[in-house]
């Protein structure tokens, strides 16, 4: 076992990075972004379902981007980190960037003059911070050995929830505001914040820097890195051998090869519910940035919760049940989801002013966060078993690529939909086909993986 400081520090940068995507990708940023889009583009002439179906469609096309980037860049940055022994200064680095990103969303104003530079401003971010994530998941098996690495990993993903959970009340209490300029507590935004130019929401973007500053700076004191550092110039030539040693090695190995794909499919699904349903709930059900932000607090506490008690079942019983009962769930949710308008449930009316789809949302957005912590958690405890530890920057590369690689198509499938459909409700049905196809691979994974954990 490492020390326990440098366990500590390894599970606080969960803890940093979480808001982003909380406070930015999911509750706050991207349904103010997808207001601020829907508002500019009906006022250029577009009609009420062109203009969600147009914001809908930007923000995937911005995330289909980052995703490629971060699909292709992944594990050429782990082989540079494993063939250098040190992944420190590459996490500070990203950290630098995601920090500096995050404090420009303050730019957005509701006239949407500054639509695309926040748009570039928010996934040149989000690039860097789930950069600086894949690096610090290589150290993970030099933490423990055997079915601690799950109760850790675990662990360090529901403390991460947690710094989500705190994060969102902080800005719904104090920052946020509603149509009326009012935020949670029934009061104006804290600072002097003006509500008529959103100020207090467009906050979520300095917030989000000023947290992961901060919280960092532990796991910069606590951890170091424990590998050799190299002695002979790392070049371009030794990189891509490495590269091209490991990929042979994945064809060789079908535990491991099955295992990516499935992951391919099963967290792409995953990172467009998350980015879309703030947005989903926006555009169909017409919530409030408040509402979604309650809709979060609750998506947190129960992934903060169900995801260390995912860390124990690991524990206990292996990393792929758990990853097998997570997709089980979210594929319920998003049928449910899907099936579900402000006037309509699985095609049967609704009394006028019915509350029923807001319960039951509220429902799927604690279900959202339990499962998806679970499967996230549990998926690189599973990686974890297929990892040679000294090439584990290398490693989750791979895992990267894989969580990557197809990253534009489930945005672009919803994308595509929904501009076919003209609906942002059908847009979403290719999400369940991706955890259908996650599920049915995941047949083909050794459930202790093809080497030591």
């Amino acid at each position: 076992m490492a020390t326990k400081k440098r366990i500590w520090g390894w599970m606080i940068f969960d803890l940093a990075q979480q808001p982003y995507a909380t406070l930015g990708l999911t509750f706050i940023f991207g349904p103010y972004f997808a207001a601020v889009a829907t508002a500019r583009f009906a006022r250029e002439g577009m009609g009420a379902s062109e203009a969600d179906a147009a914001a809908q469609s930007l923000w995937g096309m911005g995330q289909t981007l980052a995703g490629l980037f971060i699909a292709f860049t992944a594990p050429v940055l782990g082989a540079l980190a494993d063939a250098s022994g040190r992944r420190m200064p590459w996490i500070a680095a990203f950290s630098v960037i995601t920090v500096a990103c995050a404090a420009g969303l303050w730019v957005l104003t509701p006239d949407g003059s500054m639509l695309i530079p926040a748009l570039v401003l928010f996934f040149a971010g989000f690039v860097a911070a789930e950069s600086a994530t894949n690096v610090n998941n290589a150290l993970l098996p030099s933490l423990a050995t055997g079915p601690m690495i799950g109760r850790i990993s675990g662990s360090g993903a529901a403390l991460g929830y947690w710094g989500g959970v705190v994060s969102l009340i902080l800005m719904l209490l104090f920052l946020a505001e509603n149509e009326a300029g009012m935020t949670l507590l029934g009061t104006p935004p804290a600072f002097g914040l003006d509500p008529e130019a959103r100020e207090g929401t467009r906050a979520v973007g300095p917030v989000i820097a000023l947290w992961y500053a901060v919280f960092i700076i532990p796991f910069f004191v606590w951890v170091r890195d424990t590998g050799p550092v190299a002695r002979t110039r790392v070049t371009a030539r030794n990189v891509a051998a490495r590269l091209w040693e490991t990929l042979r090695d994945v064809a060789r190995r079908p535990s491991l090869a099955a295992f990516l794909g499935a992951s391919m499919l099963y967290r792409d699904a995953l990172a467009a519910v998350y980015a879309f349903g703030g947005i989903y709930a926006t555009l169909v059900l017409e919530w409030s940035v408040i509402q979604i932000g309650v809709f979060g607090i609750i998506g947190a506490i129960s992934a903060a919760i169900l995801t260390f008690a995912g860390g124990l079942a690991d524990a206990r019983l292996g990393p792929k049940p758990v990853i097998r009962a997570s997709i089980w769930i979210l594929i319920a949710v998003s049928v449910l989801v899907v099936s579900m308008t402000r006037d309509s449930l699985f095609g049967l009316a609704l009394s006028p002013g019915s509350r029923l789809p807001d319960i039951l949302f509220y429902v799927c957005g604690a279900l959202i966060g339990g499962a998806g912590g679970a499967l996230y958690s549990a998926s690189r405890s599973l990686m974890v078993r297929h990892a040679d530890p000294a090439r584990a920057t290398e490693a989750f590369g791979l895992f990267a690529l894989s969580g990557r690689a197809t990253a534009f198509l489930a945005p672009m499938a919803i994308t595509l939909a929904t501009w076919m459909s003209g609906s942002v409700r059908a847009g979403l049905l290719p999400v369940i086909a991706l955890f259908a196809l996650g599920l049915f691979l995941l047949g083909w994974v050794n459930k202790n993986g093809d080497r030591a954990a």
